[in-house]
């Protein structure tokens, strides 16, 4: 294990604790969802790419909801291996529509494939980020790989306890577009 490899693993432990910790989770993620509706992106896309929430992440089923109601498609991702990562239209969020995947994650039921670039905006998960704008997640590279692959808005949600001054970074790392807290935006889009 690299140095910084090791140095990430330790402050993903850090900061999954603090946002585990943190309370208010509900309200906070319905301002996040909130003021990620008013970025001119999202109200001009015709498509978005959105996580569903795991864990004590920003809850995002208010902001696909609310993308759906206005007629927006809505990607969702899929883990399908141990490095890979498929996406699906959804149509609803419907709990008979969705079951467990790998890692425990919530995907649906009934896959129905989307293609990177056919999405303008995506909706990024994240366990810390910092004023540059870089994200760490949980290590699987997921959206690392995804986010260089996709000519679009990579826009990050998270709670304002997740940002420090300066993370680790390897090449492969993708710097967001912005990141949305409860407090406001980080960056510009």
């Amino acid at each position: 294990m690299t140095e910084i490899a090791a140095q990430k693993a330790v402050l993903r432990a850090e900061m999954l604790a603090r946002r585990d910790a943190l309370p208010d989770r509900d309200r906070r993620s319905a301002q996040i969802c909130t003021l990620v509706q008013t970025l001119p992106a999202f109200m001009t896309a015709t498509a978005i790419h959105c996580y569903v929430p795991m864990r004590s992440e920003v809850d995002t089923r208010p902001l696909i909801a609310a993308a759906l109601a206005a007629g927006k498609a809505v990607a969702v991702p899929v883990v399908a291996g141990a490095r890979q990562l498929e996406h699906s239209w959804i149509d609803n969020l419907a709990e008979a529509e969705w079951v467990r995947g790998r890692f425990g994650t919530l995907q649906p039921r009934q896959i129905r494939p989307a293609q990177p670039g056919e999405w303008s905006l995506t909706i990024v998960p994240l366990l810390a980020f910092d004023r540059d704008l870089y994200r760490l997640g949980y290590g699987g590279g997921f959206y690392d790989t995804l986010l260089a692959a996709t000519p679009t808005l990579a826009v990050g949600v998270a709670f304002a306890v997740q940002e420090v001054a300066r993370l680790p970074r390897e090449p492969h790392d993708r710097r967001l577009d912005v990141v949305i807290c409860e407090d406001g935006a980080r960056g510009a889009c």
